[in-house]
């Protein structure tokens, strides 16, 4: 059980940071006129680099140190590029959200088993 609530935090992180970088792709559309307009996004490498499994730190490794990142490196944002980005994002909120329900279940499985 103990593992069920260390993983139901873990996802509960991934599904907060899933949200703050759809609303910073948001902002990035949104601001696509917008002169002087850094580019914003979140880098899931710093909390993904505290989780313990395997693929975890493969993924923190691969994506860096840092939470939150302003891009000014790429020039002017590109739409499309957002808008895939945040259909990407949706994916991974999927993922989490059904990983979450897993979690549940399991948990709610343990307690009517233990009755």
């Amino acid at each position: 059980m103990y593992t069920s609530l260390n993983s139901m935090g873990k996802v509960s992180v991934m599904l907060d940071l899933i949200s703050q970088r759809q609303k910073a792709l948001g902002s990035n559309i949104a601001n696509v006129d917008t002169p002087g307009y850094v580019r914003q996004d979140i880098n899931f490498g710093q909390y993904l680099s505290s989780m313990n499994s395997p693929l975890e730190t493969r993924l923190s490794e691969k994506l860096g140190p840092s939470a939150v990142i302003s891009d000014q490196s790429e020039g002017p944002i590109n739409p499309a590029k957002e808008l895939v980005q945040m259909q990407e994002n949706s994916i991974l909120y999927a993922a989490a959200a059904r990983r979450m329900t897993n979690i549940v279940t399991e948990m709610k499985t343990v307690i009517n088993v233990g009755k």
